[in-house]
């Protein structure tokens, strides 16, 4: 009898371990949150969820209708190389880092810690696609595969912008031909993210997936159907397509990146007609990128994985598109540094829009917290991610700067500041929003406004600190 009660017992035993295990075996272990990371050259928010109503963009207002939308962001370099090397190491340019389209953030920054290099640190299958860092080969190392599609850089179609191109690098600054959407650049990136975003779907580990769409950087090229959305007819120049003689003479700049383009004139502001057809053609490039970037994002629903794959659409800074008569970005007026962000968390975000000020640095914190990542300490920005789950903002400023030209913005005001190395002004600009939002009233140089220009002054030293005159 005794014997008999030990072999149950045995068996009990035996039969309890291996429910144990099955329990333990069952238990899956979340995998963290991919990252689909769309970066676009030269974006405006002149888009509807915006409150803008001209440009046809369906897909990005869908992705806005699912994500918190950023109505007060600011790029802090107003330029392609030195902005996406700003954002993507998390750190603020200095006088003497982070200056033009040539930087490269592993010289400039070379002790820095890059976003999607502390992402396959910490295990994320890292793929850039496109345009993200502004040199294919900036970072290298922190990329488990880089794609850039082949054929010349202006991406003409047509022979005679080829012909042009031959000669003198670069041809008409629009292209309008009746091609498909995978003719021209942002259409082949677009289907290389497709085809990543269907072999990573039974990948084990999370992705961060970079995709740098082109458009609409000049040449503005799109296939004809996108300008067929457009009247040019119906097309009128800015408001603001005025340079008062009371903003400083710095403030202005002889827009070289367009005058390089077959066509355009090397001296004075453009012919109507001609703004015209530029700003038809930026129109036709944005419903053109809108398409492709929707297609991605189809893909992603698709396949089962948008519900755990977070999405971050920037535009690397504004671009002026005749306002103040001006055209590109470079300078430090709101139309070259405000641009569109906007995030989508799954299960946290559901077209909400924020006035909360954010800086294009406080992008790398807020994808690290997602990610469950402590940040290197070379990062200074303010993840908003306490935003995303409902906190108010605390930060109600930002610092941006191109050249000698430093803006602090705070609330409504923008203050900017042209300094040597010394640090002392030797031109200044404040505008306010509120009253101003064109910013054709500079009120730097008024009696009324001297103390609050002092004030402004001493505190865009304080925020931006020992970087004000650093050399580093």
């Amino acid at each position: 009898m005794k014997v008999l009660k030990v072999s149950v017992l045995i068996v009990l035993f035996f039969i309890s371990c291996k429910s144990d295990k099955k329990e333990t075996n069952s238990i899956e272990v979340k995998k963290p949150m991919n990252i689909l990371f769309i970066a676009v050259d030269d974006l405006r928010p002149e888009l509807n969820f915006y409150g803008v109503k001209h440009i046809k963009s369906p897909n990005l207002d869908k992705l806005a209708s699912e994500s918190l939308v950023f109505n007060k962001a600011y790029c802090n370099v107003p330029v392609c190389g030195a902005s996406r090397a700003s954002l993507l190491t998390g750190m603020r340019p200095t006088r003497h880092r982070f200056i033009s389209y040539k930087t490269r953030a592993d010289k400039d920054a070379k002790h820095a810690i890059s976003l999607p290099m502390l992402l396959k640190k910490n295990g994320y299958n890292t793929i850039s696609n496109g345009k993200i860092f502004h040199h294919q080969q900036d970072n290298s190392l922190a990329w488990n595969s880089i794609w850039f599609p082949e054929g010349n850089i202006r991406d003409y179609q047509l022979e005679q912008n080829k012909l042009v191109t031959e000669k003198t690098g670069y041809g008409y600054p629009v292209e309008n031909v009746d091609v498909n959407d995978g003719a021209y650049f942002d259409g082949k990136i677009a289907n290389k993210g497709i085809e990543n975003l269907k072999k990573l779907r039974n990948s084990k580990k999370p992705f961060f997936l970079a995709l740098g769409f082109m458009k609409p950087h000049l040449p503005f090229n799109a296939p004809k159907k996108y300008w067929d959305l457009y009247n040019r007819e119906n097309i009128e120049l800015p408001e603001s397509y005025v340079q008062p003689k009371t903003t400083p003479k710095q403030a202005f700049h002889n827009y070289a990146e367009l005058r390089r383009y077959s066509g355009i004139p090397k001296k004075g502001h453009l012919p109507n007609e001609l703004a015209k057809e530029l700003i038809h053609g930026y129109y036709a490039c944005v419903s053109y990128l809108d398409a492709q970037i929707g297609s991605v994002l189809k893909e992603l629903e698709d396949l089962g994985l948008a519900e755990n794959t977070t999405v971050i659409l920037w535009g690397d800074h504004g671009w002026n598109l005749g306002d103040h008569k001006l055209w590109s970005k470079h300078s430090t007026f709101k139309t070259a540094l405000k641009a569109p962000l906007l995030i989508k968390v799954p299960g946290k975000t559901s077209g909400e829009t924020t006035g909360a000020i954010t800086e294009y640095i406080d992008i790398y914190p807020s994808l690290a917290e997602l990610a469950g990542i402590k940040l290197p300490d070379t990062v200074p920005g303010k993840s908003f991610i306490p935003i995303v789950n409902g906190a108010k903002p605390k930060k109600d400023w930002a610092i941006s700067k191109y050249k000698d030209a430093v803006t602090l913005i705070k609330g409504d005001l923008f203050y900017t500041e042209w300094t040597k190395d010394d640090g002392i002004a030797y031109a200044k600009m404040l505008f306010d929003h509120k009253t101003d939002p064109l910013e054709l009233d500079n009120l730097a140089e008024k009696p009324a406004y001297q103390e609050k220009v002092k004030a402004l002054a001493l505190e865009l030293r304080e925020k931006w600190g020992e970087d004000f005159l650093s050399k580093n």
